[in-house]
């Protein structure tokens, strides 16, 4: 990605994050494919090739934010819990979700997921096969996310 490119993006998503832009603006905003960051997933959040993109966060007085992301098959999320849930909107390959003390459970394309608040869980891919999902979730107090600890293998193979 370009420099211009990079800049453009944090022009944008900080005027879709500025109080201002939801006060008396009536203006639909759209962010334009390519013009936002991918990053990859930090190796204290996740395991294996994990890019995240397309994301946004919505002003003030909404919550909610969001973005696509792709697992690469074996990749997954450490255990972690949203204060207001997720939703998972599976859109290609195969995947897997776990909450804390539940089976391991398979998911595919159009499959969609929710997460309740405070509920300790995972997602990723399968061992053989990379997953996308589209991924939503609300803030509260500032905060949409609580990381934890690293899903062991055990845990993943299960």
């Amino acid at each position: 990605m370009k420099l211009k490119d990079i800049i453009a993006a944090a022009v944008v998503l900080g005027s879709l994050a500025s109080p201002a832009a939801a006060e008396g603006n009536t203006a639909v905003s759209v962010l334009r494919a390519g013009t936002r960051v991918q990053t990859f997933g930090p190796p204290e959040n996740f395991t294996g090739t994990v890019r995240v993109d397309s994301r946004f966060k919505g002003s003030d007085p909404a919550r909610i934010s969001g973005g696509t992301v792709s697992f690469e098959a074996g990749a997954r999320t450490a255990w972690h819990a949203h204060p207001l849930s997720q939703t998972l909107f599976v859109t290609s390959g195969v995947g897997r979700v776990q909450h804390w003390d539940g089976e391991v459970q398979e998911i595919r394309p159009g499959d969609i997921v929710w997460i309740p608040p405070g509920v300790k869980h995972w997602h990723g891919a399968s061992p053989t096969a990379g997953m996308v999902h589209l991924a939503f979730s609300e803030a509260q107090d500032g905060k949409s996310v609580d990381w934890l600890e690293q899903v062991t293998d055990a845990q993943y193979r299960k």
